[in-house]
């Protein structure tokens, strides 16, 4: 005769600890809404028991984590790199189908990187790669409303009145858009050279902006996001941020 098996209870926490999701994201799993949907698909387990619910709170130094059976690393020191991306290269970190991607410029470091944001194929500069993922997900919420700063060559001479209705804005076919400063950097042959902040994070909205002024964008790069300068890294390069750049990081989206 089968003996009834024990109830299994929740794993013991106290009011202090962190909520799973948190420890999720903070051991780089993705970000906290990521976890939160894990959670809830049924793919985490606390010793070994299955974890649906949202909000659990669990001590990382006493229970063992796992997504999909793999043990979960809590005991993770936080990176986050700064890399200048390539044109060309596809904001991922892996591309199925073997084009250039992020991955490829870390696959030397031992840490579980992903990217904060993304840039266009055919645009390069600043992109933030880190294991943090509650720092992830902040940086890219539109919450926060951190500022990016681009250098953006367009086609033709810009004129002082479509700068002032870049900075007044156009009703893109997602809502409207505007930059939040323009300057103009050098005029060249058939070309302008500007620099212009924007802290929307919409899909390609510069170029669609630029398109609904009238001049297509032939080059952009991007030289900030929030505090954190694209400075003289190369293409291709990267480099760990700084204690204090980490802090203004940080700082800018209240963490």
């Amino acid at each position: 005769m089968n003996q009834p098996q024990p109830r299994r209870e929740a794993p013991p926490h106290s009011a202090d600890s962190p909520r799973l999701q948190k420890t999720l994201a903070l051991a780089g799993v993705g970000s906290r809404r990521a976890c939160e949907a894990l959670i809830e698909s049924g793919r985490v387990s606390v010793d070994g028991q299955t974890v649906r619910q949202l909000g659990i709170r669990i001590d990382p130094a006493r229970h063992r984590i796992a997504v999909d059976g793999l043990t979960v690393e809590t005991n993770v020191q936080k990176t986050t790199l700064a890399l200048h991306k390539p044109y060309g290269v596809i904001s991922a970190m892996v591309e199925p189908d073997g084009r250039p991607c992020l991955g490829e410029y870390v696959q030397q470091r031992n840490e579980r990187l992903y990217h904060i944001g993304r840039l266009d194929t055919d645009s390069e500069g600043l992109i933030l790669l880190t294991n943090d993922g509650e720092l992830a997900n902040r940086v890219a919420h539109p919450k926060y409303e951190l500022v990016k700063t681009y250098l953006v060559t367009v086609e033709g001479k810009l004129s002082t009145k479509t700068a002032n209705r870049l900075r007044r804005g156009f009703e893109l076919d997602d809502g409207p858009a505007k930059v939040d400063r323009l300057k103009l950097i050098d005029t060249l042959p058939g070309a302008t050279l500007l620099e212009l902040d924007i802290h929307q994070g919409r899909n390609r909205v510069i170029r669609r902006l630029m398109d609904a002024a009238g001049h297509s964008v032939t080059g952009l790069v991007r030289t900030r996001v929030g505090p954190i300068r694209l400075g003289d890294l190369k293409p291709g390069r990267t480099r760990v941020l700084s204690a204090p750049e980490v802090a203004s990081l940080k700082q800018a989206v209240e963490l």
